[in-house]
């Protein structure tokens, strides 16, 4: 997607590349290292950390430990959020980056279960917690990063930079699993090929950190700065006067987030377990994190033409609708059409809502307290959603009798409360699209 076919005017990107660069790259290697637990969770982590009982049991072991990492996003997001907005967002992106990737690295080095036992697992939690804590604190700082550097009028496409890093750190994490499994045999995979993907983070991190130390924070934030406007208590300020902006990043943190689990993480083990397919899982994946690359700032673009919540508003709806025919094609239809479904509810629905996120989460906050903000709303979200949404799946099937129809209602109960707060989130560009003489509070700060 070039600039040209965007309509955007070259002076919009003048002395702004090395930012969204920061953004796309620094993100990218985030999650790529978070997804890779993710996808091994569904491939290996059951046989190699979980081993004892039914494979149902090692199943709900592998998620579950899946799911401390979200558990733990809140608890980065507090911390970097306010050091974030006192000390400034470049530097605790810079922790944040070491940190993954540390973790990741060493999980690529953990010994299995079968090697030192129960310590296996041990480790696994801790470094999975350390993951969340770090993912808790990249995103906030990251969408801020770019979202406060952009032109007014383009801050969807701006911040969707920082969005799209996800597809892309699913589509590394997902294609150097499938690589593994290309150039190992099945017992070479299960005996070390897995470990790879993980190793190969530290290299991925060297690039990110490189990269960040070249961006410096945005003008809006060095003045408060300057201007000693600094919030003392940025996490106390949010929860006493911004509650309706938290709580309306936090409800649309809900449908979004869920959905993504089931079509990124769940799917796979999904089809492994109903169909005894491993592979049509990870390739439609593969294919929708690529499509995402595009649909991501497209959304984004869109954004800012259009308004953020009319678009949440078809999408949100989209997806409580679309989860019910998804799961009987899951169970009934022709696997090699399941790239166009992933299509429809990866690079449509979901990208539409994810696409504007970081531009639309930072406009419901003001600049002194805005990483707190978005941070805490952000992760909680995703902890109530994303984070325990495939250890639920795997419990409501097995609530309903191995159908998932359980699983359905409880996306479409997610999208209710998603469509509700985006009713009630703020949208400047809607505002000016109604009014064009709207004021505009983004860089405001008491």
């Amino acid at each position: 997607m070039s600039i040209a076919e965007l309509q955007l005017p070259p002076s919009a990107l003048h002395g702004k590349k090395r930012v969204l660069t920061s953004a796309f790259v620094g993100t990218t290697v985030e999650w790529y290292d978070f997804y890779l637990y993710g996808t091994a969770a569904a491939l290996i982590f059951n046989t190699q950390f979980f081993p004892a009982g039914s494979d149902v049991a090692g199943t709900l072991g592998a998620f579950a430990t899946f799911a401390v990492g979200f558990l733990a996003r809140p608890a980065g997001g507090i911390i970097a959020g306010h050091l974030g907005d006192r000390i400034g967002r470049k530097s605790l992106l810079v922790v944040s980056l070491i940190t993954m990737g540390a973790a990741s690295t060493a999980i690529g080095l953990l010994p299995n279960y079968a090697t030192i036992g129960v310590f296996a697992v041990i480790g696994l939690v801790l470094l999975r917690l350390l993951q969340g804590l770090a993912c808790g604190a990249e995103w906030g700082g990251s969408a801020l990063l770019s979202v406060e550097h952009a032109p007014s009028r383009l801050r969807g496409f701006f911040g969707s930079f920082t969005q799209v890093g996800s597809a892309a750190g699913m589509l590394l994490a997902t294609g150097s699993f499938a690589v593994a499994q290309a150039l190992t045999t099945d017992e070479q995979f299960q005996a070390f090929g897995w470990r790879l993907p993980f190793l190969a983070s530290a290299v991925l991190v060297v690039v990110g950190i490189y990269i960040r130390l070249g961006v410096e924070d945005a003008p809006a934030f060095r003045k408060l700065k300057v201007e000693n406007r600094i919030a003392k208590a940025p996490v106390w300020e949010v929860l006493r006067y911004h509650k309706r902006a938290l709580l309306v990043t936090i409800g649309l943190r809900l449908a979004q987030p869920a959905l993504f689990a089931i079509l990124a993480i769940y799917l796979i083990n999904y089809l492994a377990a109903r169909r005894d397919d491993t592979t049509s899982g990870v390739t439609a994946v593969l294919i929708g994190s690529a499509v995402g690359l595009a649909s991501g700032p497209l959304w984004g673009w869109a954004s800012d033409k259009w308004g953020r919540r009319n678009i949440a508003l078809v999408a949100i709806a989209g997806i409580g609708l679309f989860i019910w025919p998804f799961f009987w094609f899951l169970d009934n239809g022709p696997l090699a059409l399941l790239p166009i479904a992933m299509l429809l509810g990866m690079n449509i629905l979901h990208d539409a809502i994810y696409g504007p996120q970081a531009a639309w989460f930072a406009e419901q906050f003001p600049v002194h307290v805005r990483y707190t903000g978005v941070s805490l709303g952000c992760q909680i979200g995703t902890v109530l959603s994303g984070g325990l949404t495939p250890v639920i799946a795997a419990s409501l099937l097995l609530a309903g009798n191995n159908t998932p129809w359980l699983i359905c209602a409880y996306i479409s109960g997610l999208a209710v409360l998603s469509f509700i707060a985006a009713l009630a989130a703020k949208d400047p560009v809607g505002d000016r699209l109604r009014d064009s003489d709207a004021h505009d509070e983004f860089e405001v700060a008491p």
